[in-house]
């Protein structure tokens, strides 16, 4: 071999092996990605999950809920708008990592999925049109026509009530939008969500009757086989209520400090 040929191959071997190392350099520089925690909500719940009319982002108590248990957990969080009675099958088929729904903690739902400690507590309450004075409680919707959402306990307590014709809708605005129309004699839904019907304008029609409907507590759900997530979501919200970011999400969307 030659001497000229020598020095070719060597200078060659140089070249490649400085193109190697700033190629690896380059590679270390790179963030590493964030991981993502999808979650599952059907959002046209207000004020816990509903789409912003201006922005269109997500927002709602639990939409900062998450975002807050998120933060502890170092995890970006990502909202998967999803239909409420599809809200399991998505988590079981692993579309979805966890679903913050104000979902009611039931044992026939507990046999499916794991809840986390209960993050609120809610009741069942009755809208009626506002020039309605014959129904007045829960015993008074016997025979009536009731809406309510599809998947709810709402839904599964007005089954329950005699003779009442029950209708079923995919959304809580829907079935406002029925008894607004004079399809429906009541709606039976979540406290907090009539509530905040009422004092976003539906008060004009509309009015809340009869006490409380039994006590609810919402939890977070996770699959069964992810025991670790569980545990993480349990401790991040532990967290977020011991340094008082629980209590400012909770006044934000309620008005109020949490009993």
């Amino acid at each position: 071999m030659s001497k000229k040929w020598l020095t070719f191959i060597v200078l060659a071997l140089f070249v490649l092996t400085v193109g190697l190392t700033g190629c690896g350099g380059s590679q270390q520089a790179q963030p590493a990605a964030a991981k993502v925690l999808k979650v599952g909500a059907e959002a046209t719940f207000p004020p816990f999950e509903f789409q912003d009319e201006q922005s269109k982002d997500y927002v709602g108590f639990d939409v900062d809920l998450m975002k807050a248990i998120g933060k502890q957990m170092g995890v970006e969080v990502q909202i998967v708008n999803t239909a409420f009675d599809g809200l399991i099958p998505a988590l079981e088929s692993g579309q979805i990592d966890v679903i913050a729904s104000a979902m009611t903690i039931t044992d026939e739902r507990a046999q499916k999925v794991s809840f986390s400690q209960p993050y609120y507590k809610s009741g069942l309450s009755i809208i009626v049109k506002a020039d309605n004075n014959d129904i007045k409680a829960f015993k008074d919707l016997e025979g009536k026509r009731i809406a309510v959402q599809i998947g709810t306990t709402g839904a599964e307590a007005a089954r329950r009530i005699t003779d009442a014709k029950v209708r079923e809708f995919n959304s809580a605005s829907e079935a406002f939008l029925e008894l607004k129309a004079g399809g429906a004699d009541a709606v039976v839904n979540d406290l907090p969500v009539n509530e905040y019907y009422l004092a976003k304008g539906g008060s004009k029609d509309a009015k809340l009757v009869g006490e409380v409907l039994s006590a609810e507590e919402y939890g977070v759900a996770v699959t069964k086989k992810n025991t670790e997530l569980a545990e993480k979501i349990n401790k991040a919200l532990e967290d977020i209520k011991q340094n008082g970011e629980y209590a400012k999400i909770y006044e934000k969307w309620f008005g109020r400090k949490p009993q």
